[in-house]
């Protein structure tokens, strides 16, 4: 392993390829950043510029610029409580109520540094042990991915809200959404009423930014609150703080890396489910659950670490064996044909001095997060003291661009604008919004996976407690669901 790595450091250190990280990078910073624009439909966008590049330039590009967007995310969900992806809607609350007590440096240097610790780690475990996770994600059937998505939607409903019933009333909105649209199994139509515009779907990004971005947006037009004062933070004690979060923190960074890394790993799960899952458990493991939702540092720097480790996790099946774990990695797998790399087992023997150098540029976009980071979290204090009232027509034209720009279609602004309204009534009755997200995004693949696996039992129950790891997560889902409904009963009678 250290003569592939030899060899393949002068291949990076090529200015060409540094120079082209450089630039992914400011680019997914922008790209994330922005309501609306995904790390996916950034790395989309890049593919025609990696034409005219030789492979490992293209392919650096794409990783870097997964990497940083995935992180900047989390910076409008920090500053105005948008989030930028739906991974960040997990811990979006905690950051914006941090950030609402004059530390948006401490909330976006946590974030920081739970993405680049969450990163590196889960690029070590893709050198380390890639074909072992491989095979473990493949032994995934639909039995275990229907458990596994369940699981994820449990903890959304019961870590989002102080109050359980209202999560899952959230979490039963997001799951009535995913079924618009056609039906994946059978192929018909379901509450579309007749519009074509919903036969793909109701789309969850439109959704996100309605949901998140025009309740602040009414806010803002009708509480004419001053804008608030932050004090200029310089780099020096930013980079103290960062230092004082890491070492607090850092079991609760390894913790959701390693746990990202692994959910990462498997096909089709995706960050989504790691962050929410990180989050659950960080909350449960912690002293200070009340501190969750409120502006608490440990779940947005677990979660924040499962984001980016999930995201080097996606890339054990997609380089082993050619299955993607993940959209971003469905791109990059069709860069790397493009450019003449097969993936598959035969590509660490055919073309391992590539890979190395593709695992070397993972680290080197990792660690770009550091004094991006930096620079970011002592801007942000200038885009909070601008006035709400000021802010709310900026933020309403971003959004709508964003949800225009998904589909060029105005359909979705509208869908976006309902959400919005819908949003704001929740908020103002103490509903929590995320989980809504969550149940669209994982509604689908709860259905799919469950339908799958009833038609190759023809309908026996049982089965989905058959195989050894699906009995696991099955156990596991019963107990998350079951013992707070237990504790609840037990509660009341006493």
């Amino acid at each position: 392993m250290s003569a592939h790595f030899a060899a393949a450091l002068p291949l990076v250190l090529d200015p060409a390829v540094l120079g082209v990280v450089a630039l992914a990078a400011l680019l997914g910073i922008l790209v994330g950043a922005m309501p609306g624009l995904t790390a996916v439909m950034g790395v989309a966008l890049l593919v025609p510029f990696t034409f005219h590049l030789d492979p490992l330039p293209a392919v650096a590009a794409v990783v870097t610029l997964a990497a940083t967007a995935i992180f900047a995310g989390d910076i409008p969900g920090i500053l105005l409580r948008i989030p930028g992806t739906p991974a960040s809607a997990a811990y979006a609350e905690d950051g914006h109520q941090m950030a609402m007590r004059g530390e948006p440096h401490v909330a976006l240097s946590l974030s920081m540094a739970g993405a680049c610790a969450g990163g590196i780690i889960g690029v070590t475990v893709l050198v380390m042990a890639a074909p072992a996770l491989a095979r473990a994600a493949l032994q995934f059937s639909s039995f275990e991915y229907f458990w596994l998505a369940l699981l994820g939607l449990c903890c959304a409903a019961l870590v989002s809200s102080s109050s359980a019933r209202k999560g899952a009333t959230a979490l039963c909105l997001g799951l009535l959404l995913s079924t618009v649209g056609l039906d994946e199994t059978a192929g018909s139509a379901r509450f579309t009423f007749g519009s074509t515009n919903l036969i793909g779907g109701v789309n969850f990004i439109a959704v996100l930014i309605g949901l998140f971005a025009l309740p602040a947006i009414i806010r803002g037009f009708t509480q004419h609150t001053p804008a608030p004062r932050f004090p200029d933070i310089p780099f020096r004690a930013l980079a103290l703080q960062l230092r004082k979060n890491t070492t607090k923190l850092k079991i609760n960074m390894a913790r959701g890396g390693l746990l990202g890394a692994a959910v990462g790993a498997l096909p089709g799960a995706g960050a989504d489910i790691a962050a929410w899952i990180a989050y659950a458990v960080s909350r449960k493991l912690s002293k200070t659950p009340e501190k969750f939702g409120a502006g608490g540092a440990e779940g947005i720097a677990e979660a924040g670490a499962a984001n980016n480790g999930a995201l080097s996790g996606a890339y054990v099946p997609a380089l082993v064996f050619g299955v993607p774990g993940d959209s971003i990695t469905a791109v990059v797998i069709g860069v790397l044909y493009l450019k003449g790399l097969q993936p598959g087992p035969t590509i660490f023997l055919n073309q391992a001095d590539m890979v190395y150098a593709i695992f070397i540029i993972f680290f080197l976009a990792n660690l770009a997060l550091l004094p991006l980071g930096l620079i970011i979290a002592r801007l942000a204090r200038r885009l909070l003291m601008i006035p709400r009232a000021f802010l709310a027509p900026v933020v309403l034209a971003f959004a709508s661009v964003g949800a225009y720009a998904i589909n060029n279609s105005a359909f979705d602004i509208g869908v976006m604008l309902v959400a919005g309204m819908v949003g704001y009534v929740l908020e103002e009755n103490r509903f929590p919004l995320a989980p809504i997200i969550l149940g669209m995004v994982l509604g689908g693949m709860v259905e799919f996976n469950f339908v799958t696996s009833m038609i190759k039992v023809d309908g026996d129950l049982t089965a989905f407690f058959s195989r050894p790891i699906a009995a696991a997560l099955g156990v596991a889902t019963i107990a998350a669901i079951s013992i707070p409904a237990i504790r609840l009963v037990l509660s009341r009678r006493g």
